[in-house]
């Protein structure tokens, strides 16, 4: 059963898997992992006749990923796959089904550096489609976080992260006009970060 599991998933995100357990993802086709590293959760829907994109800015994963694709879902262009930026997607505006954003957002820069990620992640997809994001936050450690300046903090595990909290999360969901299907949710490791977990649908 373990076997089945891996070969079928691979090292999936928990919370995409979720969601597909749910069914929530059924009806869409074309999906977008917006700094999809190596492939580490696209392998699902390769597998699975889904039309897959990949970006990422490193070169190498890239390439990485399109062996993966070419030996599993040879009809699944190569083109697909490109090295970009979350910030900047080579793609037409509302063309995806499904955007997935699993440990990105936490990389920006700044307040500004967030915004354009996000903004370029949603013009993306399609009236209906699912924005997946996974991010670093301050839900739950606010008091052992130390701000660094433009939106970023020290964790305790030693890291910089630019983090969100719920109210960040709210008032974007309402200025993009988006629909929770889920609530927020946040795991907390060890009080050393957090990880939450964003679902939203474009209406």
């Amino acid at each position: 059963m373990q076997t089945n599991l891996k070969q079928n998933f691979g090292d999936i995100d928990i919370y995409l898997f979720d969601q597909l357990l749910k069914g929530t993802y059924d009806n869409c086709q074309r999906v977008l992992d917006a700094g999809c590293g190596s492939g580490r959760n696209l392998l699902y829907f390769l597998k699975n006749g889904y039309e897959v994109y990949g970006i990422d800015p490193n070169a190498e994963a890239i390439e990485t990923l399109r062996s993966l694709a070419k030996d599993i879902a040879p009809k699944n262009s190569q083109n697909n796959f490109k090295v970009a930026k979350a910030e900047d997607l080579p793609f037409d505006g509302a063309y995806f089904d499904l955007v997935i954003s699993s440990a990105v957002l936490h990389f920006a820069e700044s307040e500004a550096h967030f915004d354009t990620m996000l903004n370029s992640m949603w013009r993306v997809l399609k009236p209906g489609g699912y924005l997946f994001a996974r991010l670093a936050s301050d839900i739950g450690i606010e008091s052992l976080v130390f701000p660094i300046g433009k939106g970023r903090y020290l964790l305790p595990d030693g890291s910089e992260r630019y983090l969100v909290n719920e109210q960040i999360l709210l008032n974007y969901t309402a200025s993009l006009n988006a629909q929770p299907h889920e609530p927020i949710k946040t795991t907390n490791v060890q009080n050393l970060r957090c990880m939450t977990t964003w679902c939203l649908q474009k209406l």
